[in-house]
């Protein structure tokens, strides 16, 4: 049977079972919207989300000194453990497999002014190592702290975005002056808008941050609050954490095997967890979604024995002529594919107009709706799709099919 006799055929039993049909493509194609939306609203969750937990940094560790917990070389348990700038060098210079090393300090309840403007706020003294670990970047017109602002201790500030608009509104304030503790400060740039889930300390864009040479001189802290350590790659963060507590331990005379003497956040480990947890969701909304597809195809199924019922004596004419049981249970079984194929087709459509739709919608980036992220139809959402369509297709057109290659043509001739 030729393409287009197929076709006519097919056009011809579907008119004769419109209601019927029509509403079999319905539940097709609400079927593939269903999945497809599920997922797409899943992979945009876990793009955003993703998003906002690299906000923090990516594949960094991030240390604190503890308290030490067993004895060492006659030194008694429960000594404080305390970060010097000098530190950030020897770890850098004894770990090789580390790409980047920095510090910080901080302090809350600092008075940031500009005008009559007061907020107290969080000010943090940083390594210019935070643009990339920390994820610390400027808007445009503006930049992070660079090696010459700390070996120089400049008077500069990087300003968290939302406490720029508290201290300067919808104003420029990259060269504008602002009091820190009554010190005046040069604004060198203002960081991007984000949102954060993993943090410390409170949310970058509140903060004021300055070089941490500077912070020192003017504050006068001796010890440093926290480190900041990226590894090469992900693979050599266990090797690093390690080799830290080795490093330290012989600078800070406490045992390498003492685990509470150091408080580490794996921000890698997170990250690993995370992509199981979303990994595991997107697998509930596709089975999700692929139950209600599942049930479409039943109804195709029963459409297709209906059909196969009032053709009885066409087909018994067929295999009377010398069509083969082969080629009546492919006509059969094609007219099944046709019909999950058409519904899924105008499913796909509407799926991805709606993502189009809601990708061009502007949203309030500090809204809870922005966590949601973009409905996005990746490659492998379609392909899954697709694959679906066609086992559903396939199983619901199959046995119906088989039946009508099994029908007696002598009985079917008799059949009214």
């Amino acid at each position: 049977m030729t393409l287009k006799l197929f076709l006519q055929y097919f056009w011809r039993d579907f008119r004769k079972q419109k209601k019927r049909a029509t509403l079999t493509v319905a539940a097709i194609v609400w079927g593939t919207f269903s999945i497809l939306m599920l997922l797409a609203f899943g992979e945009g969750l876990k793009d955003q989300l993703g998003k906002n937990q690299r906000s923090l940094g990516e594949c960094i560790i991030i240390v604190w000194p503890g308290q030490t917990s067993i004895p060492y070389k006659g030194l008694p348990r429960g000594r404080r453990i305390h970060f010097r700038p000098e530190d950030v060098e020897l770890i850098k210079k004894s770990i090789p497999e580390i790409s980047r090393v920095g510090a910080e300090y901080s302090n809350w309840g600092v008075d940031v002014v500009n005008g009559k403007k007061v907020f107290s706020q969080h000010v943090t003294g940083e390594y210019p190592t935070y643009e990339y670990m920390r994820v610390q970047y400027a808007e445009r017109g503006g930049r992070y702290l660079n090696d010459t602002d700390m070996e120089y201790k400049r008077r500069v500030v990087f300003l968290g975005y939302e406490l720029n608009k508290k201290l300067f509104g919808d104003e420029p304030s990259v060269g504008q002056t602002v009091f820190i503790s009554r010190i005046p400060f040069t604004v060198i740039g203002v960081g991007q808008n984000k949102q954060q889930m993993g943090m410390y300390g409170g949310p970058d864009v509140e903060k004021a941050t300055m070089p941490a040479t500077t912070y020192q001189s003017i504050f006068g802290d001796k010890y440093l609050d926290n480190l900041v350590i990226q590894p090469r790659d992900a693979e050599t963060a266990e090797l690093v954490k390690s080799r830290l507590y080795q490093v330290m331990g012989a600078k800070a005379q406490f045992d390498p095997t003492d685990k509470q003497a150091l408080s580490i956040w794996d921000t890698i480990e997170n990250q690993k967890d995370f992509a199981k947890m979303m990994l595991g969701m997107q697998i509930f909304m596709g089975i999700l979604g692929g139950l209600t597809l599942l049930i479409a195809g039943v109804g195709v199924a029963n459409i297709m024995y209906v059909v196969i019922k009032e053709r009885t004596k066409e087909i018994g004419i067929k295999m009377a002529l010398g069509a083969r049981p082969q080629t009546i249970h492919n006509q059969f079984l094609l007219e099944a594919l046709l019909i999950c194929f058409s519904g899924g087709a105008i499913g796909i459509f509407i799926s991805q107009l709606l993502c189009d739709l809601a990708s061009i919608v502007p949203r309030d980036p500090t809204s809870s709706m922005s966590w949601l992220g973009n409905p996005t139809i990746s490659l492998p959402i379609g392909i899954i799709t697709v694959v679906i369509l066609a086992i559903i297709g396939l199983t619901a057109g199959y046995f119906p099919a088989r039946r009508a290659a099994r029908l007696n043509p002598a009985e079917t001739l008799r059949y009214e």
